[in-house]
């Protein structure tokens, strides 16, 4: 094995859960942290200049998600392997990981020396899951939501308007009310917000 220690990006939004994690992780000797970023769009740049071995990605970032961020790295970085790291336990988002080849799924509330183990494991080829998560996304089955769906969902999280939703995502305003009813039939709910709420509980936005 190689003496040089192991590479890692940290992606993470709360300044001081950035600043204790990557001190924590620091003390370990086979752990070198190169980069802390803070925005979801200074992931793949940073990446794509220091060349980590390893992403550690919140999901809920401004800018750019560490879902999408995951996507990227595997298009451009394919050599940094990625491990979700996230306070939202949530099955449609361990499955939207997945999907972008991440290597591992962990909640945030577990001790520091447990993540540098999974690190190490994902670096020696395992996928590394939250046992309690991976359960519920067997239970909870795949996204039942079109991306298109998807999308007019998203553009009405802050109460938008069927006018403004079909403005923001190019659609007539028509259409976006079939999307907005095929998506609150499918999340079981009673009206646009109810049925954002519920998307956004299971990961599927």
């Amino acid at each position: 094995m190689s003496s040089e220690p192991t590479k890692v990006l940290l992606a993470e939004d709360q300044g001081m859960m950035r600043g204790a994690l990557a001190l924590l992780l620091g003390l370990e000797e086979d752990l070198e942290i190169v980069a802390q970023v803070g925005d979801g769009e200074e992931i793949l740049p940073k990446a794509l200049e220091l060349r980590p071995d390893i992403a550690l990605l919140d999901i809920e970032l401004p800018g750019r998600s560490g879902l999408d961020a995951a996507a990227d790295l595997r298009d451009r970085l394919p050599g940094c392997r990625v491990l979700i790291l996230t306070t939202f336990g949530r099955p449609g988002y361990l499955r939207r990981a997945m999907e972008a080849s991440a290597s591992g799924f962990l909640v945030k509330d577990g001790p520091v020396e447990e993540l540098a183990a999974a690190i190490r494991r994902v670096l020696a080829g395992e996928r590394v899951i939250d046992p309690a998560l991976a359960a519920a996304a067997l239970s909870a089955g795949p996204n039942p939501l079109t991306q298109r769906e998807r999308d007019v969902l998203a553009a009405a999280v802050d109460g938008a308007t069927v006018a403004d939703i079909a403005a923001r995502v190019h659609l007539s305003p028509a259409t976006v009310r079939n999307y907005l009813s095929a998506a609150i039939g499918k999340t079981q709910t009673r009206n646009r917000m109810e049925a954002v709420r519920a998307a956004r509980q299971n990961g599927w936005l």
